[in-house]
């Protein structure tokens, strides 16, 4: 799903897995494993996406670069 920020381009989530997929205005994508349903609910409502990703994933959850 596309996002309205400066920083990131979209954000998907797969609740069966609990996997948050993240890719930046830059073209990096990643995917993020164990992030809780609320997580991505918050990251999805949050004023500034940037802000809350760094606070609230960046350092907290696993993570793969996807190579395209």
């Amino acid at each position: 799903m596309d996002v309205d920020s400066t920083a990131i381009r979209a954000i998907d989530y797969d609740e069966g897995r609990a996997k948050l997929q993240v890719e930046f205005t830059s073209g990096e994508h990643y995917v993020y494993v164990g992030v809780p349903a609320e997580v991505h609910r918050s990251f999805l409502e949050a004023d500034s996406k940037g802000r809350f990703f760094q606070a609230e994933i960046r350092d907290c959850y696993p993570f793969n670069r996807v190579e395209h």
